[in-house]
This record gives C-alpha cells, structure tokens and sequence, in this order.
C-alpha cells in the first residue's frame, strides 16, 4: 500500500464533497437564479458537473492505486492526477491574484484544497 496515494485519494474525495456540497450552495444556486441567457447558464453547470466527477474519479484512481502496487502505469497515473490538480490549483490562483482583491488568497480558496492532492499524487508518484 503506498500512504501517499492512499492520503491523496481520501484527499481529493473530501475535495470533491466540499465541491459538491459547498458548491451547489455558493455557486450553482445563484448561477442558475442568475440574469444570464439559458445557454450560457447550461453550459456553465454541465462544466461544474463535469469537475464534480472529474474531482471524485480522479479520488476513486488514487485509492485503487495507493492498493494495488502491481498496476501497469501506477506511477504514470499518479503524476498525471498530480499535474491536473496543480493546473487547478494554478488556475484558482491566477484568477484570484489577477483582480486585485484585498487578501486575494482568501477570495478563491478552492486553491488550498487542491494544491495538497497535488502534492500528495505526486509523492506518492515518486
């Protein structure tokens, strides 16, 4: 059993939770009680859907992984979960650090949640 991959995968299904829960509440409500065209509005909740499964496969990969040593590619997978939440991470804090907001690390917090599976995918990947 690899602890890192095994940390990684309980990791990213509380992020995953924390998204589906915490974001239906702060983010699709008021999206979808919005003003904007019913497109766009779609388009915009299909994507958060879509991160939604991506966060708790990529959760569910990570345990099988952390058990079973002997799949081809392990390693591979790992850093390949590894790079996506840190291309998350990134993208969180770019925008968050591109509006000019007072405490801006706190504005978008989604960062501290996913930098750590970053982190954690890719020690366990090593």
């Amino acid at each position: 059993m690899n602890g890192w991959l095994l940390a990684a995968g309980m990791a990213s299904l509380g992020v995953a939770a924390v998204h589906v829960i915490g974001g239906h509440r702060d983010v699709v409500r008021p999206l979808l009680s919005y003003g904007l065209t019913d497109e766009p509005k779609r388009v915009l909740h299909a994507v958060w859907h879509m991160v939604s499964a991506d966060l708790a496969l990529s959760g569910l990969a990570l345990l099988l992984l952390s058990l079973r040593r002997d799949i081809p590619g392990t390693g591979l997978v790992a850093w390949l979960v590894a790079a996506h939440f840190l291309a998350y991470a990134t993208a969180f804090l770019v925008v968050t650090l591109s509006v000019g907001w007072p405490r801006p690390l706190l504005r978008l917090p989604q960062w501290i949640l996913l930098l750590p599976v970053a982190l954690l995918a890719a020690a366990g990947a090593a």
